[in-house]
């Protein structure tokens, strides 16, 4: 049951181990794109709107394509990582994504563009699990925490760089140039990956369980989909929204009993067993439904009440970018050093928390304020997904890495797609609702957005709760782990 991150004796990929610049020379490049194709179409949509003469229900198809194409395929490639080469499926899905991001720049029709979207999405979804398993299998144990800690700023630096390439590029250039980039950046990266990956030993008998997979997909895929199409009736009443959702958790139950029944399910029975595991996946899914919530909300908070430009607003969430893209390395050199991740992860969920009541404090009082409350969570959030994702390596069995990678990476993308859409249903019926804030603190300005960061402050409790069973189940994890073999070493 040795993992191969922070503090394992054993690393299943001893023999194929690369370089730490060498292998981030390419994953970190790799990384940025997912977060910077997510967001960056944002402040073009009403350009290509008004190119195509379509509503906002229309465009808006552009960004929930693309989040379904990745909840969908996220936990498919993280299996897939277990069975084939990493070289492999980097090379396809960086492919896909080229050509899906080629024909959303040359799309003559909003139809071919939202699908060019999805196809971009489809072989993007592989890069947020491959570049961790990669880190996980190709470095020494002793520097995968770092590397992950890299590949966590690059997330960080590309949420950051997302809207701001979006609104100044697009702007500037056009909303076609994005996509070109992105085709271009995909094309320019094959050869790189093919040249520093190498194949390590991979688990290559047996059946895939196609039947699971799909169904684990559909789950992910319709759950996020209901949620989506609440936030655009204002409420789950409609059959748009509870249709979807109940399909999706009917397709979930199903992936349980395939899951008790298969010879060779398509997710192992022990994921669902391993209380750490389960305990990592609980903190980063709620970790992220809250800082990707607070980055959508927020700008809509100062372009409203404030009389910011969309530009304008995107430029107050940098900090927060840099923020988690300066500190992630450096708490990944804290899980190296062998301290306790959950403990880590703790101390960075309080952190967000105190964010989210500063920002229901402070909502509609100015600008600068925000940004500082930005850049503490983004400091927050560095403290829970570098020691979090580094103690998935550590606590998984080799044989079992990409897919406990790929269902993390599935958690983290739901809550980043379903707390913007999921709070800001919220949002809405508190606009609707009393004049008055809950938060006595309140300035009074935008008591809705005050209510609703007040709830994404409470949200921490729970995600601390099984912050607090992560560390517990690592703490005994250590204790019990013997020292390394001199043939270990």
């Amino acid at each position: 049951m040795n993992g191969v991150a922070v503090g394992s004796p054993v690393n299943p990929a001893a023999d194929a181990t690369v370089p730490l610049p060498r292998l981030l020379l390419v994953l970190v490049p790799a990384m940025l794109l997912i977060p910077i194709t997510s967001d960056m179409v944002s402040l073009v949509l009403p350009s290509i709107a008004d190119q195509f003469a379509a509503s906002t229900a229309q465009v808006a198809w552009l960004v929930t394509g693309f989040l379904l194409a990745c909840a969908v395929g996220i936990p498919i490639y993280g299996r897939m990582a277990d069975r084939y080469g990493l070289r492999l499926l980097f090379t396809a899905a960086l492919a896909a994504f080229a050509a899906g991001s080629l024909i959303c720049a040359v799309a003559p029709n909003l139809v071919l563009l939202v699908l060019g979207r999805i196809l971009t999405g489809a072989g993007g979804a592989a890069i947020p699990v491959l570049v961790i398993v990669a880190a996980v299998r190709l470095l020494p144990r002793e520097k995968s925490a770092i590397g992950v800690g890299f590949i966590a700023a690059a997330g960080g630096a590309g949420t950051a760089l997302g809207p701001a390439i979006g609104g100044g590029l697009g702007q500037a250039l056009g909303w076609r140039a994005l996509f070109w980039i992105m085709t271009i950046a995909a094309v320019l990266l094959i050869p790189a990956i093919r040249r520093v990956l190498t194949d390590p030993p991979t688990r290559r008998g047996g059946r895939l369980d196609v039947l699971g997979g799909t169904l684990l997909g559909a789950s992910a895929g319709l759950v996020l989909f209901g949620i989506t199409q609440a936030e655009g009736t204002r409420g789950f009443t409609g059959s748009a929204s509870w249709g979807p959702l109940l399909a999706g958790l009917l397709a979930g139950g199903l992936v349980a009993w395939r899951t008790r029944t298969a010879a060779q399910p398509f997710v192992p029975p022990s994921l669902f067993a391993h209380r750490g595991y389960l305990a990592a996946v609980s903190v980063i899914f709620l970790a992220m439904m809250v800082n990707l919530t607070a980055l959508v909300l927020l700008p809509l908070l100062l372009i409203e009440v404030n009389g910011l430009t969309p530009a304008q607003g995107s430029l107050v969430m940098i900090p927060g970018g840099i923020a988690l893209a300066v500190l992630s390395p450096l708490v990944g050199r804290l899980g190296a050093r062998g301290v306790n991740g959950g403990a880590v992860a703790l101390v960075g969920l309080a952190v967000i928390a105190i964010s989210m009541l500063v920002l229901s404090t402070i909502a509609g009082a100015s600008p600068v304020l925000a940004g500082l409350a930005i850049l503490t969570l983004g400091a927050g959030f560095a403290l829970v997904v570098t020691p979090v994702t580094s103690a998935v390596s550590q606590l998984l069995p080799p044989a079992h890495i990409g897919t406990g990678v790929g269902i993390f990476q599935g958690a983290q993308f739901l809550g980043a797609g379903a707390g913007p859409a999921l709070f800001g249903v919220v949002l809405s019926v508190r606009q609707s609702g009393a004049s008055e804030a809950v938060n006595p603190l309140d300035t009074g300005l935008a008591a809705a957005y005050s209510d609703t960061f007040l709830v994404l402050a409470l949200v921490g409790v729970p995600a601390m709760g099984a912050a607090l069973r992560l560390r517990t189940v690592l703490a005994a994890r250590t204790q019990q782990r013997p020292e390394p073999s001199a043939a270990d070493v």
